[in-house]
């Protein structure tokens, strides 16, 4: 692993440990294993490093949520075996500091408008992940329904990482599918 990822790996663990504001040098270089040079070398400011574990984030929940999707394409699941699916895999999520990191780089680019782009990006991911699945599943217009759908998933993470619990995501999906005249 180069130290510029190895940066980027330390910074998310970080984040999800100690939140943005504890997000200091000191900690990164110790949980990375590189030099405070090697930091300001790679990441000049803060809001960069930000942006950049952000797209790293990103890109492999894009690559691992693809090819989630592609199996259950390849499966021809109804609507209703999709959203259990989906379900499933939010149920076996263990919210772990890898899994809360992400969710205080959403936070923290409502702050920092330096970090909207990648976020953005990361949004734009998903949007076209839940796109692919529901034209896949016949879904009328899926690209207008992509948002709320990604949106009800991201509620139901956040009020289940916040409180323990969630409504059936399945249920909701469901409901939310069907009720777009799917």
């Amino acid at each position: 692993m180069s130290a510029r990822e190895a940066i980027l790996r330390a910074a998310l663990r970080v984040i999800g440990e100690q939140g943005v504001a504890g997000l200091t040098n000191r900690r990164i270089v110790a949980e990375a294993g590189v030099s405070l040079g090697s930091l300001t070398y790679h990441f000049p400011s803060q809001t960069e490093l930000l942006r950049q574990a952000m797209l790293l984030f990103a890109e492999e929940e894009t690559k691992k949520l693809t090819e989630l999707a592609e199996t259950q394409r390849t499966d021809g699941i109804s609507v209703e075996q999709a959203a259990l699916a989906v379900e499933q895999v939010l149920a076996g999520m263990t919210f772990t500091t890898d899994d809360i990191a992400p969710l205080e780089l959403y936070l923290q680019a409502g702050r920092d408008l330096g970090l909207r782009d990648a976020t953005q990006r990361c949004f734009a991911a998903y949007d076209e992940l839940a796109t692919t699945i529901l034209a896949a599943l016949g879904v009328p217009e899926p690209r207008q329904l992509a948002g709320p759908v990604v949106a009800l998933i991201a509620g139901l993470q956040l009020r289940r990482l916040a409180t323990g619990e969630a409504p059936s995501a399945s249920t909701a999906l469901t409901m939310l599918i069907h009720g777009s005249g799917g």
